[in-house]
């Protein structure tokens, strides 16, 4: 469920950024004379202040462009499914690529992308952490904001204690309560029965995952720390158990 439109652009822009794993990204090909826009589909999840992760290769033509130019844009596309696409919430963010060996960028993002596990390690293959300079929102036919950098990313420091504890806090759900992440998913959010699983949590919500489909649980309000998510996932199963009464 996405946030509601009476609600501040950045806030629906942030929203949108959660709630997708994929984006088209667009660089300048190194060319003789002007370069060329060159634009392609990639796989993307979020560090807890809303910077863009990527895994790309060396051999890929980002990685090539980045190198000459690090300046890109990635477009993160909520209008997947409607049957009047321009009535859909687009964003497109404009940052700066920069290669990182973070750990917790890692962990974020092969949590959100397992697969990806088969070739993380391969020595062409890079982890780029996007700082976000400006964004372009359009929420549908007549919305439209420019968002400065500054609104769209988040402080995380007051929520550095649930930052520390996430990694344990889905191994945790996954393991000890799969059966509560099903009806967060089935009964809260209305999607089909499947084995899904948490792959990440912040002081907002919860990101769910299973086969190719993700989906976000926000939160009724902000948690600074485990046991505050402790609290809201409980508070969040038994609303889903009291819908599937």
């Amino acid at each position: 469920m996405s946030a509601p439109l009476d609600t501040p652009p950045a806030t629906r822009a942030q929203d949108l950024m959660r709630r997708l794993d994929r984006v088209s990204l667009a660089t300048s090909l190194p060319a003789d004379g002007l370069p060329w826009p060159y634009a392609s589909l990639a796989l993307t999840a979020l560090d807890h202040d809303l910077s863009p992760i990527l895994l790309i290769s060396d051999l890929a033509e980002h990685s090539k462009a980045i190198a000459a130019s690090p300046r890109i844009c990635l477009l993160f596309d909520g209008t997947g499914g409607l049957d009047q696409p321009l009535t859909g919430p687009r964003l497109s963010v404009f940052g700066v690529a920069a290669k990182s060996q973070e750990p917790r960028l890692r962990q974020r993002f092969l949590a959100r992308h397992p697969d990806a596990e088969m070739y993380a390690d391969f020595r062409d293959f890079n982890f780029y952490r996007i700082a976000i300079e400006r964004a372009h929102f359009v929420a549908g036919f007549g919305r439209i904001d420019a968002i400065d950098g500054a609104a769209l990313r988040v402080d995380p420091s007051p929520w550095a204690a649930l930052i520390e504890r996430e990694s344990d806090i889905v191994s945790h759900m996954n393991e000890d309560h799969a059966d509560a992440v099903g009806l967060y998913a089935t009964k809260l959010l209305g999607l089909a029965a499947g084995e899904w699983r948490m792959t990440g949590i912040d002081a907002f919500g919860c990101d769910l995952r299973w086969r190719g489909q993700v989906a976000r649980l926000a939160f009724d309000k902000p948690v600074a720390d485990a046991e505050a998510a402790r609290k809201a996932l409980v508070e969040l199963v038994r609303r889903a158990r009291a819908t599937a009464a």
